[in-house]
């Protein structure tokens, strides 16, 4: 080799000998933590739950951390801690009232009157509160709310701008508006308050059949004992209304051909809807129609339990002469037995199952020769469906002696009310005639919450004819579910119907099927006509 080659190799192992040794690269963390931030220096690459694990910081379920555990840190990086906390809270909150405008017709035209005032309901609203560092994050709601008061809306009464076209009337023509008693006499123009308080129940609206006489039931709300009372008021100018004796009332109804006999049922207070349970008794009062003073008093149909639904009563109804009666539970129907104190039974049919806090129970009436009862009954199954949720409801007439029974209408709904008209005299005939009237369903297996057609036809169905609302119009729909529900009423000379529409109070022509509109405001229902 060369002399000089060698020398050239030596000099270069002594330049590679004298090079240093190369710097390690290091790596700059942040740690933000637990109320306080330090720097770490990291010489290799770690993930960042390795970094934590080497920082001694511990990591709860909930803590919130800036990166994923599995990232591999870089220089410059700040990592950050945040620990998390969960707590439970509830607290009362306000439900603000709203404020309604409705028309009324015991105030002038035009004139505002404040009938309720509003007050704020209050509820209970619970919520996860999620603290990150001792300072509140998040506050999620938990659940529903719970509603402690309800909230009570302001209502504000304006008196009701409509005209009312006169037309006669024959009697004494008698309503609910407004919660409130309301009589017109002599012709629609002359509608009255026989009341103020703006309290009656509907469970008992009835006149005495002279109609000076009307008995009613009101609201009680400063007590927990009973639920509602019976009053009495004569119909005619400034009357003042007089306290009776019964209280929690479910049925009352004056005795015809007398002039101060009065039948009712009652029950007993209960906190729950509805807020009664049902006695199934029957008793007859004999009262001074002056003071409202008890003279005598009877019990004709002692407590029982009142067979299915029984906690939500039974129905009665007076024949015209006052010598017989009717009764209707949600599975059957009959007459009084005044010999033996007992319920005899005439028809029977499985009861409906609402499913809700109602009871379906029929409403009676009686022919004017005291001899038949009509009534809605429940009918049998479509299909397979068991009988107590058949959609069928179809129209008997039975015989008052309990020696027949029949349907003279089939499937026309739950609220039908078929209603026999008073006496109707034939111009040279010797024999007098009737009618019957009832409510008719559009959708007659889904009625009921459906619209109705009110429908008149002779006493045994026949001739049939749809009188009220006119063609294209809305439906009736029913809105009273109580225990002697009335949406309708014959005229004492059965030329006319009384019926409640879309909350209104109309007349109807049964011979024309001209109607009238009596009210205009929304708030009548339970008419009843009189002479």
């Amino acid at each position: 080799m060369p002399k000089y080659l060698s020398i050239i190799i030596l000099i270069l192992f002594v330049l590679v000998g004298c090079q240093p040794e190369p710097e390690e690269s290091t790596i700059i963390v942040s740690l933000i933590a637990d109320g306080r931030e330090r720097t770490f220096g990291y010489s290799t690459n770690v993930t960042v739950e390795e970094f934590l694990a080497d920082a001694e910081i511990e990591i709860g379920d909930s803590d919130r951390i800036s990166h994923p555990l599995f990232t591999q840190i870089t220089d410059g990086m700040k990592i950050t801690v945040r620990r998390v906390i969960e707590n439970q809270e509830c607290q009362q909150e306000s439900i603000p009232f709203e404020r309604r405008i409705v028309p009324n017709e015991g105030i002038q035209p035009g004139e505002e009157q404040l009938a309720q005032s509003g007050q704020n309901g209050t509820q209970e609203v619970c919520y996860r509160i999620i603290f990150e560092d001792g300072i509140e994050a998040e506050r999620i709601p938990s659940g529903q709310p719970t509603i402690l008061t309800e909230p009570l809306d302001e209502i504000i009464y304006i008196g009701s701008l409509n005209e009312v076209e006169p037309l006669a009337i024959v009697g004494t023509l008698s309503y609910i508006n407004n919660n409130n008693a309301w009589v017109i006499k002599g012709n629609t123009t002359n509608k009255r308050p026989l009341t103020t308080t703006s309290n009656l129940d509907s469970l008992v609206f009835d006149v005495s059949e002279d109609g000076t006489n009307l008995i009613y039931t009101t609201e009680v709300t400063d007590t927990d004992d009973f639920f509602n009372e019976l009053w009495m008021i004569q119909t005619l100018e400034a009357s003042i209304p007089v306290e009776l004796t019964p209280t929690d009332v479910l049925y009352a109804e004056w005795r015809p051909s007398t002039t101060d006999t009065i039948a009712y049922s009652t029950g007993e207070a209960r906190p729950t809807t509805p807020p009664w349970r049902a006695l199934n008794n029957l008793w007859l009062m004999e009262i001074d129609r002056n003071s409202g003073r008890t003279l005598d008093i009877e019990e004709i149909v002692p407590e029982s339990s009142g067979g299915f639904y029984g906690w939500w009563g039974t129905d009665y109804k007076w024949s015209p002469q006052g010598d017989k009666m009717a009764w209707a539970r949600a599975d059957s129907m009959g007459v009084v037995d005044f010999q033996t104190n007992e319920l005899q039974t005439l028809v029977s049919y499985a009861e409906f199952n609402t499913s809700q806090f109602w009871v379906w129970v029929s409403p009676l009436s009686w022919s004017f020769d005291n001899t038949l009862i009509t009534s809605t009954v429940h009918g049998a199954p479509l299909g397979n469906e068991p009988p107590r949720t058949s959609p069928v409801f179809d129209i008997a007439i039975t015989n008052s002696d309990g020696n027949f029974s029949t349907i003279v209408k089939g499937s026309v709904g739950m609220w039908a009310a078929p209603k026999f008209s008073p006496e109707v005299s034939i111009t040279n005939s010797e024999f007098s005639e009737g009618y019957i009237a009832y409510l008719k369903a559009r959708e007659p297996y889904n009625s009921i919450n459906g619209e109705y057609d009110l429908v008149v036809a002779d006493r045994d169905g026949s001739n049939e004819r749809v009188l009220f609302p006119a063609e294209g119009q809305s439906g009736i729909k029913t809105s009273d579910f109580g225990l002697s529900a009335q949406d309708f009423t014959w005229s004492p000379d059965s030329r006319f119907i009384a019926i409640i529409y879309q909350g209104d109070l109309w007349v109807v022509d049964v011979e024309s099927s001209v109607s009238y509109q009596v009210t205009f405001d929304g708030g009548s229902t339970n008419p009843i006509w009189t002479r």
